[in-house]
């Protein structure tokens, strides 16, 4: 190797420099650019061949670009809803168009990677980033969530509609006072129910309770003494009962009670709470004390009393006892099919004594359907003094349209009136704002839901009801499902006794056109509709490469696959982050340490050419 080889090797020194300095200065001038990946310069020295090592010189250099495609740059958040970055391994998948027909782009099918995400919704519905490129992705059907293909395309969202959804399901948690504050509860009597924060049906021209309530057996509490309660629910025939003393029909008592001591007794549990009635032989009589000597029909009206009932009063006709308790309507006895009161004693006189020969019939304190879940117009005042606000939700008929369902909570029994009673609820919702008379605006969604002492919920056991056939007003909305999860609904003590709505939504909405998108941390498009709902529409597409660092950059921070990185793989185990940009990861101080190396490199070899100038110049010399 003489001179002019180190010449030579100089020269290939110098290209090799000034190719650093070239992508040096590339990297400086994009350290602002979003999503630019440095390019570094890798070199490698060219020997030339000798036979043996002892002759090996040095030879020349050659560069090649190195790339950081690898290399993560900084996120940092954005103002702009449809900007995106990856953190990760990644690239979205853009393709550029080739021309515009008509204002619409046309593209020639393929597909770049870039990990620019500064992308905009242009004037076609295109997501389209700084450098042009236009996003790829799979469109997800808004209704049900999930994706409408497998095969990534351009997206476009323009003028989407959506129709309307009717609601199907109501999701509710809440919680109930254990004492209702309800205006009808501040003049009732107290140790009632109504006292308690209840509802009464005694106070209503037709029962809107459900039928099943809740309820307490007719039970013999002594050797003669008789449990009335104020609803009646435990299915067994009367047996062993026997003719009044009299003839047959006749109206006396005796010699079914005495007086004692000690004294027979009727314990009356029903709407004013725990009453006892006691037999004595001479008066004058209080409230709470009867004759022996006195009818039946005054025995029952004693009774009617202390239970509260003032609307229906109970009878008695031809040996056969009509008890009006309020709640419920059945009818056993020996000539009648058996259905649910139980009357039962050691002591079966002071049951013939009643008058159970024929029959016992119990009707609903109030008069009316028993049981028939609805509430009228004529008593819409009482129910809302003696129940408390559910809330409202607005829920959607199958057209679209708004329908306000509002719901309100009854108090039906409380532990409070003692065993057996327990603290029950029932749920009704507003059917007809604008009823009158005795059309229906309330119905009872035929569910009771009781609590145990410490407020949990025991009955219903699953977490969902049925509201079958809800209409509000000329508005039919259908079937729903009111959904109260687990532990959704509770009693808890509340100091303003009303309940405390923790959540109440529903899964319509009426017709809406899209608004505006924006990009959610899932890499989902989100799009806002005019009727508010945020409903997603596409799934942005992530894919890598096997040999990342081999991509062909492209303009504007865009990579085409070589045979050297492999062909795309759908999926990336990187993560879209909404709102944010991925910076350049090019580092100012290291390109500014590289460019001293380089500059002094460059000049090092210009000194070699110089030093082989001069020398060349003296051998030139000798000849002279």
């Amino acid at each position: 190797m003489g001179i002019f080889d180190a010449l030579n090797t100089s020269v290939s020194g110098l290209q090799a420099q000034s190719f650093a300095l070239q992508n040096i200065s590339g990297n400086i001038a994009n350290a602002s650019t979003v999503g630019y990946k440095g390019i570094g310069t890798s070199f490698e020295d060219l020997i030339p061949s000798s036979a043996t090592p002892e002759k090996q010189a040095a030879g020349g250099v050659t560069s090649y670009a190195q790339q950081t495609i690898t290399t993560q740059g900084t996120v940092s958040s954005s103002q702009v809803s449809t900007n995106m970055a990856i953190t990760g391994d990644g690239f979205f998948d853009v393709q550029k168009p080739t021309g515009i027909t008509d204002n619409v782009p046309t593209f020639d099918g393929v597909t770049d990677y870039t990990r620019r995400g500064d992308f905009q919704l242009n004037a076609n519905g295109n997501l389209v980033n700084g450098a042009g490129y236009y996003l790829m992705g799979v469109t997800v059907d808004p209704k049900t969530g999930n994706p409408t293909g497998s095969v990534p395309q351009v997206l476009q969202f323009q003028n989407n509609f959506i129709p309307a959804q009717a609601t199907t399901a109501i999701t509710y948690a809440a919680n109930l006072p254990t004492t209702p504050a309800t205006s009808a509860s501040t003049s009732a009597t107290s140790g009632t129910l109504v006292a308690d924060g209840g509802l009464n049906p005694n106070n209503f021209s037709q029962n809107p309770l459900m039928i099943g309530t809740p309820s307490a057996a007719v039970t013999n509490t002594s050797a003669s003494g008789l449990t009335v309660d104020n609803q009646l629910a435990v299915p067994a025939p009367i047996t062993g009962a026997t003719l009044l003393s009299g003839a047959s029909g006749t109206d006396s008592i005796s010699p079914g009670f005495t007086a004692g001591p000690p004294a027979d007794t009727i314990t009356v549990n029903g709407k004013n709470g725990v009453q006892t009635l006691t037999f004595v032989t001479t008066g004058p009589t209080t409230a709470n004390t009867i004759l022996t000597t006195d009818s039946v029909s005054t025995l029952l009206a004693k009774i009617d009393a202390l239970n509260g009932n003032t609307t229906n009063p109970s009878t008695v006709s031809k040996g056969v006892i009509t008890l009006n308790s309020g709640t419920a309507s059945t009818t056993v006895g020996t000539n009648v099919v058996p259905t649910p009161l139980t009357v039962s004693s050691s002591n079966t006189n002071a049951f013939a004594a009643l008058g159970l020969t024929s029959g016992v019939t119990v009707t609903p304190g109030g008069g009316g359907t028993p049981g028939s879940g609805v509430v009228v117009a004529n008593d819409e005042s009482v129910f809302t003094s003696e129940s408390i606000s559910g809330g409202a939700v607005t829920a959607y008929d199958s057209t679209g349209t708004a329908v306000n369902l509002q719901l309100r909570w009854a108090k039906v029994d409380s532990s409070a009136l003692g065993s057996p009673h327990q603290n029950t609820w029932e749920l009704f919702y507003q059917s007809n704002p604008n009823a009158t008379g005795s059309q229906t605006a309330w119905v009872n969604a035929g569910t009771a839901f009781t609590f145990n002492a410490n407020g949990t919920l025991t009955s219903p056991s699953g977490s969902t009801i049925t509201l079958n056939n809800v209409a509000v007003g000329n508005q039919s909305v259908g079937n729903l499902t009111f959904n109260f999860g687990s532990g959704g609904l509770t009693q808890y003590a509340s100091v303003s006794g009303t309940a405390t709505i923790n959540q109440i939504q529903q899964n319509g909405y009426s017709a809406g056109q899209l608004q505006s998108v924006a990009v959610n941390n899932s890499g989902l498009v989100v799009g806002t509709f005019s009727n508010g709902q945020n409903l997603d529409l596409a799934e942005v597409s992530l894919s890598h490469f096997n040999g990342t660092n081999y991509l062909k950059a492209l303009d504007g921070g865009a990579y085409a696959a070589t045979d050297q990185s492999g062909t795309a793989i759908q999926g990336a185990t990187g993560s879209i982050s909404g709102s944010s940009l991925e910076g350049s990861n090019t580092d100012i101080a290291d390109e500014f340490t590289k460019l001293i190396v380089t500059q002094q490199a460059y000049s090092a070899n210009t000194k070699v050419i110089t030093t082989a100038d001069d020398m060349v110049q003296n051998l030139l010399s000798v000849l002279r």
